[in-house]
């Protein structure tokens, strides 16, 4: 351990949860890095991984918006490729765009695409799929509503679902956001994750809370204090 993250965690009261707001202020004073350190929820969940009826995925919108500028790239026919390009888009194509993922372009960080085009899209698994670039219906990428997914990914909607452990691990917002927008964007994430339990998953659904800098250690937050809604 370097005598910088030492230093910080002297800051963490040993054995003590602390409520989301008090966990907001920690990590925000201690993100101390030389860069805008990314700020970071991890949830772990009383679910079996191993049992597919308990895999917890979805989607939230950031009320701060995520403090990431995303590039996102729509795959549609027709009348929506109109509607596409004014919502902000940065690339959309039909056949066209296809062809160009298929010779290795692949500078986006979202592709969105009608689910009258996935047919033609499900060409592209080999290359998107291993990059955890390909369209979805359960992250709401795939879709009809091109318009309000783009302004939505656009403007701060990320995906989260858990790993094989059963822990969410997602990037909130950056340390230079204020301590509400902080706050605010955790709630949001743990409100979404909460909505989501699976009907199978019996016994405690949130084991803990972490949240943390990049660079900075972890915060214990009480998982059983009440979270109101941000959304």
């Amino acid at each position: 351990m370097g005598k910088r993250i030492a230093a910080l965690e002297k800051k963490i009261e040993e054995n003590k949860k602390y409520s989301l707001e008090e966990a907001a202020k920690i990590v925000k004073e201690n993100a101390n890095a030389k860069f805008n350190e990314t700020v970071e929820l991890h949830i772990r969940l009383g679910i079996d991984p191993k049992q597919s009826d308990q895999a917890v995925r979805s989607t939230v919108l950031l009320p701060a918006g995520s403090g990431k500028t995303k590039k996102v790239a729509v795959i549609v026919k027709g009348e929506k490729l109109k509607e596409a390009k004014e919502a902000g888009a940065d690339v959309c194509g039909e056949n066209d765009l296809i062809e160009k993922i298929q010779k290795g372009w692949l500078d986006f960080d979202v592709l969105v695409a009608t689910p009258d085009a996935m047919k033609d899209v499900s060409k592209l698994g080999k290359i998107l799929g291993p990059k955890g670039l390909m369209p979805n219906p359960k992250s709401g990428t795939v879709t009809f509503d091109i318009a309000r997914t783009v302004k939505e990914l656009k403007g701060g909607r990320i995906e989260f679902k858990n790993d094989d452990y059963g822990i969410i691990h997602c990037g909130i917002g950056k340390a230079s956001f204020s301590q509400e927008q902080i706050s605010e964007n955790a709630k949001a994430l743990i409100q979404a994750v909460l909505k989501v339990k699976p009907a199978s998953s019996k016994g405690v659904y949130i084991r803990s809370i972490t949240l943390s800098s990049s660079m900075g250690p972890g915060v214990p937050i009480e998982p059983s204090q009440k979270f109101e809604s941000a959304i």
